[in-house]
């Protein structure tokens, strides 16, 4: 699921989580039946998890004063704590799509993971008796059910609030946050706050680890419905428990809005490479790729490398960086960016259709050659790669790709 949201087509959509109050397994499947999630077909789907025993309960609640769903998840019959494999196994008998499968294994993975290195024990002897296995499989399955339903396909996270004081367990008394959501959250942004209470469960932190492609405000998007999941605990300061999503399509702009810049000094770097360089930063998602010339300490010359790129690809991008470069670090921020709308084009020449951008701007459609395109046609003509231009920009538009 990790892309950016260029990269997604005109009728998916991007969902944005606003854990103002945290979250849980139960909080983001209320949030989606309250942004558009059918209870019935998610009943039904979860119909397709064979042998799991349990009674789901959604209510309509208000908290201070916004309407919310609040999902309760029980199970008439004695509790049955599974082991990782058991999990596994239920999941690959399922009846249920084959990205909902993928993907489930993937969070009960990483909560598996977590809570084996916590409680010192082995991956397959791990069970999920702190949040109740009912609990844990039908609030996983369920919120991925209700992605892949509303056609969720790029999900970004806000920041996690961390409350404080102590939670009791099957263990005894653990220090919250949780253990296994310090060890989930390992490389999310997180931020303290005022209240003594369980903010971010396992299961919901397991889901954030496994499911959001991005952290940080909300992106780009225009909002096409909003729901909102309540939380079981009453906060202080009258803060609403509740956990908001908003659920949209990305801005036609088709480029991420907010970016991140990756840079670097090199000062004994053979440059020769930076062509290659650039296309294999390119194929990873950069969106501009840049050497600088720069005067270096003691007078000695250096380049200045400089790469864009969506937050969601940065990782590969330092670490394609590191590996090609004599950089032994790195520099990075996030920028906030305008760009115009713009569109492939073809234009009609002497010499056939070539291709072009359409681009929006404020005085009206300018139409931007494509070099690629002028170069082959001029080359195989043997035609000034001016003439070439000229023609493009003022030819007449024939077709849209």
């Amino acid at each position: 699921m990790k892309r950016c949201v260029e990269a997604m087509n005109p009728f998916a959509k991007i969902a944005y989580l606003d854990c103002f109050s945290g979250i849980s397994g139960d909080m983001f499947l209320g949030a989606l039946l309250h942004a558009g999630l059918d209870l019935e077909l998610l009943e039904k789907e979860l119909a397709r998890l064979e042998g799991v025993d349990f009674l789901l309960t959604v209510s309509n609640e208000l908290r201070c004063g916004i309407g919310c769903k609040q999902v309760t998840i029980t199970s008439p019959s004695d509790q049955q704590f599974r082991h990782l494999d058991d999990i596994l196994t239920l999941l690959d008998r399922s009846r249920l799509a084959p990205e909902i499968i993928h993907r489930a294994r993937q969070v009960f993975t990483l909560l598996a993971e977590a809570e084996a290195k916590i409680h010192n024990v082995a991956l397959q002897k791990i069970h999920f008796h702190e949040v109740g296995a009912v609990d844990t499989i039908v609030d996983i399955v369920g919120t991925l059910i209700g992605l892949h339903h509303l056609g969720i396909s790029k999900l970004v996270c806000s920041p996690l609030p961390m409350g404080r004081g102590f939670v009791r367990c099957a263990h005894g008394t653990l220090p919250l946050p949780a253990p296994a959501v310090c060890e989930l959250v390992t490389g999310i942004p997180v931020y303290g706050v005022e209240q003594e209470l369980e903010l971010v469960t396992p299961t919901g932190a397991a889901l954030v680890a496994g499911l959001a492609d991005d952290f940080g405000p909300m992106p780009f998007m225009t909002v096409q419905s909003c729901g909102y999941g309540a939380g079981n605990h009453h906060l202080s300061k009258e803060q609403p428990n509740l956990l908001r999503l908003l659920i949209g399509q990305p801005k036609a702009g088709k480029e991420c809005q907010q970016v991140e810049i990756i840079e670097t000094h090199l000062d004994d770097w053979n440059s020769e490479g930076f062509p290659y360089l650039c296309n294999l930063l390119f194929s990873q998602g950069a969106l501009d790729v840049s050497l600088s010339p720069l005067i270096m300490k003691k007078g000695r010359p250096g380049q200045l490398l400089r790469v864009i790129a969506a937050p969601a690809h940065t990782l590969e991008l330092k670490q394609t960086i590191l590996s090609e470069t004599t950089a032994i670090g790195l520099r990075f921020r996030r920028e906030e960016r305008m760009t115009l709308e713009r569109e492939a084009v073809m234009i009609l020449t002497p010499w056939g259709e070539i291709a072009a951008k359409k681009v929006q701007t404020p005085r009206g459609p300018v139409i931007s050659p494509e070099y690629e395109a002028c170069r082959k046609v001029a080359a195989t003509n043997n035609v000034p790669l001016s003439r070439v231009y000229q023609a493009v920009s003022c030819g007449e538009e024939n077709k849209e790709q």
